[in-house]
């Protein structure tokens, strides 16, 4: 999935670490979280803006395959890329690889809504957001998006 965009970089600590050595399922939620925030940014959804426009976003759905266990010292990268865009809300894919063995650790799926913060209510992403994840559904067209299929055959909102 080299054509999905880099989202997250990081490494594997001890203390993400269960009592069997593997990295903790709160973890690559966490990691996962972070990588979501890098997307939304370069669809248009900047803090800065959820705060002049009275905006957020909100996850509703996840689901996460797991594949690999990852240990302490491990190296690993996201990548991520849209998947579906509503009037509401977006639909992304993110899959988690160990970059010493090039496996899939874990990929998910999330389904997040655009929020009014003032009525507490889902509202139209932004046109130029919509745009945007089109265009990059567009660019990734080409991508073999069975994995997504599978684990959710729900769609977004």
């Amino acid at each position: 999935m080299s054509e999905f965009a880099v989202t997250y970089r990081g490494t594997v600590y001890p203390w993400q670490c269960d009592h069997m050595g593997h990295m903790n399922v709160m973890w690559y939620v966490g990691k996962f979280d972070e990588a979501s925030w890098q997307i939304l940014s370069t669809l248009g959804l900047t803090r800065a803006r959820f705060r002049n426009e009275n905006a957020a976003m909100a996850a509703v759905e996840q689901h996460i395959d797991y594949k690999r266990e990852l240990y302490a010292g491990d190296i690993i990268t996201i990548r991520s890329t849209v998947l579906e865009v509503k009037d509401k809300a977006v639909r992304l894919i993110h899959e988690m690889r160990n970059d010493a063995t090039g496996e899939v650790a874990a990929v998910t799926v999330t389904v997040g809504v655009y929020l009014d913060t003032t009525v507490r209510r889902a509202r139209s992403l932004p046109s130029d957001v919509r745009e945007r994840a089109t265009l990059m559904i567009n660019e990734e067209g080409s991508v073999d998006r069975s994995e997504s299929s599978r684990m959710s055959a729900h769609q977004c909102g």
